[in-house]
């Protein structure tokens, strides 16, 4: 049984759907107002997993993730760029969607803006009006009243009274409590607008993601996901809002990731530390990225340094050995001893989906991959030929693949191993004529390029690393 750790009731719990073998799953998605950087790559990557194990495990995923498109931060930067706010968002999206192509993530079933769904954010903003869960105030905007809805800050675990000690109303603001937050906000001059019941404005950035759920995924869902950072005030205001128009609970699991680090730093742009997913991808390849968020809990905050990742560069290695062919010249063991990987690849599978049905728990499942490789290495080492290896070798595809992992060389070519081959084919003829010199060039030539031979009496085998 799939149990899942839900930040609403701050424990794990068994993991039911709404609909049997349906899930509906919405993960917040990018404000597009600069390039994307790792710390969204992170989230992607997390909830991209999850996606992955669920069909994995049976189950139909729809996954919706928005893009918020008209904002604050899109205004501002257009400003400064002089140019068109909208043409802004879409080239972000542009570059964003290739972002997550390149990290081999799955595309969203749909992924919804906010100037795509203004007709149900105004109908969503009018029923709360119509219920008396908001206002309209005297300069145009639209608040939610926070004291209307009695479990206000369930999420976070905050208390009202709380959240009002440390809030002022500034003198322009017509709040009737300091929490209140807006649904529609009035329009200032040069900003884009649409028209309303109470004027032209444009949506609060909270009632944009309960609006696109309601549209694609329906007045309950089985997942909502997104970085620890949204949970309060983003989520604990879709929570109210939705549940307000809704009379509903909104998201049976809320599912958070932890938030990247660089080198123990909080990722900011006031930092100046931010490194955007095209720079990290123009470096690295994108398996590391994604060996990096595997190797820890994904509640867990990431350390994101040049460490970490020559880590991860070494467990992709480790992983990549597994799939190497047989020694040259080998006959095969013996039956039995065959069927004892056949064994481990099935006790691998099996501890593999302990390990993540237990809140995706992904470096417990690696740990069980590691077994299996292991075993692998030590066939392939007492000469186990390319047929007796393989069963345990599409094992080891098949549960990498579910993380999504490509093991591709490392840049990004997966005809590589092919070439290598052939070299330390040419290289063991060379070594039949002694020509030792040429042979230490090749050998030296590969390990400049990351590839390590090994030379045995049975013949050489090479490894990345």
């Amino acid at each position: 049984m799939l149990r899942i750790y839900n930040t609403l009731t701050r424990r794990k719990e068994d993991f039911q759907t709404l609909e049997p073998n349906l899930v509906r799953m919405y993960v917040c998605g990018v404000t597009v107002y600069n390039d994307a950087h790792v710390g969204h790559a992170m989230s992607a990557l997390v909830f991209d997993v999850i996606r992955r194990y669920l069909e994995y495990r049976g189950y139909k995923v729809r996954h919706v993730m928005n893009f918020t498109d008209v904002d604050d931060k899109i205004i501002n930067r257009a400003n400064q760029l002089k140019e068109d706010p909208f043409k802004l968002a879409q080239r972000y999206i542009d570059d964003y969607a290739q972002n997550l192509k390149d990290l081999n993530i799955l595309p969203a079933a749909v992924n919804p803006r906010a100037t795509q769904t203004m007709n149900e954010i105004l109908s969503m903003v009018k029923g709360l009006i119509e219920k008396g869960y908001a206002y309209a105030a005297t300069n145009g905007d639209v608040y939610f009243r926070v004291t209307k809805n009695k479990d206000y800050g369930k999420l976070s675990g905050r208390k009202l009274d709380d959240m009002q000690a440390g809030a002022r109303i500034e003198i322009e603001e017509a709040k009737e409590h300091p929490m209140d937050f807006a649904l529609w906000k009035a329009a200032k001059p040069g900003e884009p607008a649409w028209d309303s019941p109470w004027g032209k404005g444009r949506p609060g950035w909270h009632i944009e993601c309960s609006a696109m759920n309601l549209k694609e995924l329906g007045e309950q869902i089985d997942i909502h996901g997104g970085g620890n950072d949204l949970i309060f005030p983003h989520h604990e205001n879709e929570i109210a809002q939705s549940e307000s128009f809704t009379g509903k609970p909104f998201a049976r699991y809320w599912i958070h990731n932890g938030l990247l680090q660089l080198g123990g730093e909080k990722m900011s742009k006031s930092l100046g530390n931010i490194v955007s997913i095209k720079d990290f991808l123009s470096q690295r390849n994108a398996d590391v990225m994604r060996m990096l968020v595997l190797n820890g809990s994904y509640r867990a905050p990431l350390i994101f340094n040049e460490e970490t990742l020559d880590a991860a560069e070494k467990n992709l290695d480790r992983l990549r050995s597994g799939l190497r062919l047989a020694l040259p010249n080998v006959k095969g063991v013996p039956a039995g001893s065959a069927s004892e990987l056949t064994s481990q690849a099935q006790t691998t599978q099996q501890n593999f989906i302990n390990a993540m049905d237990d809140d995706f728990n992904t470096p417990l499942a690696l740990a069980a991959i590691h077994e299996l490789i292991k075993a692998i290495n030590t066939a392939r080492d007492n000469g186990a030929s390319d047929d007796q290896l393989r069963p345990a070798q599409a094992t080891l595809r098949e549960l990498t693949g579910v993380f999504g992992l490509q093991l591709q060389d490392k840049k990004g070519s997966g005809d590589a191993d092919k070439f290598i081959d052939l070299l330390v084919e040419v290289r063991g003829e060379v070594r039949k004529q002694k020509l030792w010199p040429l042979s230490d060039l090749i050998r030296d030539k590969l390990k400049s390029l990351g590839v390590t031979l090994e030379d045995s009496k049975d013949g050489t085998t090479w490894r990345w690393g």
